[in-house]
C-alpha cells in the first residue's frame, strides 16, 4: 500500500510541477513576474497538500515565536526536498539560497528568480561569494526571509554534518542573528521513488544565535544549536506518529 502511495504521489508532484512550470510559470515569467511569489507558493502548498492528502504526511512545527515579521537569516538542517518548500507556508516572503543548477532549468529557473531566489555557484570562488551577498543584503532590504541549508547537501536522517562557513559570511554581510532549524523531514520524505512515508515531520526552530560571532564560535553555536533542538523533534503523544 505504501508503494502503491508512493507512485500516485510521484505522479501527482511530476504532472503538476509540468503543469505549473509550462501554465502558470510561463505566464508569470513573460507577463506577471511580480506574481511570481505567489505563484510559487500556489505550487508548494499544492504539493505539500498532496503529501498530506495521498501520503498521510502531516507538520509539527515548534518555536514559530522565534521567527521575526520582518527580515530573518534561517539555517536550516536539510533532510528531504520538503524542506525546499515548507518555509512558503512558514514565512511571508521567503528567498532560498539554492544551488545555480536548480536555477539553470528551463522556466523554472525563471521563475524561481523573478521569486526572489538566489542561485549560489559553489564553485564560483570569491566573486560567486560577492555576488551571493550582494543578492542577500537585497534580500533583507526588501523585507525577505533569507533560507539556506549551511550543510550544503541533503544528509540522511540520524546523520551529521558540519555547517559550511558561507553562513558565517552572510551573519556577517547582514548583520543579523542567526535563526536555527533542525527538522526529521528524510524519515518521512526520502530521497528514492518508494521511500515516502505516512507519519509527521517535526520542525524545530530554535532562539535566535546573536549577531558578531567570529567564524569559529558561530559554527559551533550553530551546530549547539542544531543538537539541542533534535531531541524535540520526537513527537509527544496526540501529535503524531513519527514516520516509517
Amino acid at each position: 500500500m505504501n508503494r502503491a502511495r508512493a507512485i500516485v504521489f510521484a505522479l501527482a508532484f511530476y504532472l503538476g510541477t509540468t503543469v505549473f512550470a509550462l501554465g502558470i510559470g510561463v505566464i508569470v515569467w513573460l507577463l506577471l513576474p511580480r506574481a511570481a511569489v505567489a505563484a510559487v507558493r500556489l505550487w508548494a502548498r499544492a504539493m505539500l497538500a498532496a503529501a498530506t492528502v495521498i501520503l498521510g504526511i502531516k507538520v509539527r512545527v515548534s518555536g514559530r515565536e522565534h521567527l521575526p515579521a520582518g527580515p530573518a537569516l534561517i539555517a536550516s538542517q536539510h533532510r528531504s526536498a520538503f524542506d525546499t518548500l515548507i518555509w512558503f507556508m512558514l514565512v511571508p516572503m521567503p528567498s532560498y539560497v539554492m544551488k545555480r543548477e536548480l536555477i539553470r532549468i528551463p522556466v523554472f529557473g525563471q521563475v524561481a528568480r523573478a521569486a526572489g531566489m538566489i542561485a549560489v555557484d559553489r564553485a564560483g570562488g570569491s566573486g560567486a561569494m560577492r555576488a551571493l551577498l550582494a543578492a542577500v543584503r537585497a534580500a533583507i532590504a526588501a523585507d525577505r526571509q533569507v533560507v539556506i541549508f549551511p550543510e550544503g547537501t541533503r544528509v540522511r536522517a540520524g546523520q551529521h554534518v558540519a555547517p559550511q562557513p558561507g553562513i558565517v559570511a552572510l551573519a556577517t554581510a547582514t548583520g543579523l542573528p542567526v535563526i536555527p532549524v533542525a527538522t526529521d523531514s528524510g524519515r518521512c520524505w526520502g530521497r528514492g521513488l518508494f521511500d515516502k512515508h505516512a507519519g509527521t515531520i517535526h520542525i524545530a526552530i530554535g532562539p535566535p544565535i546573536p549577531p558578531g560571532l567570529r567564524r569559529e564560535a558561530l559554527l559551533g553555536a550553530l551546530t549547539t544549536a542544531w543538537e539541542g533542538l533534535e531531541p524535540g523533534l520526537s513527537a509527544p503523544a496526540g501529535t503524531g506518529d513519527p514516520c516509517g
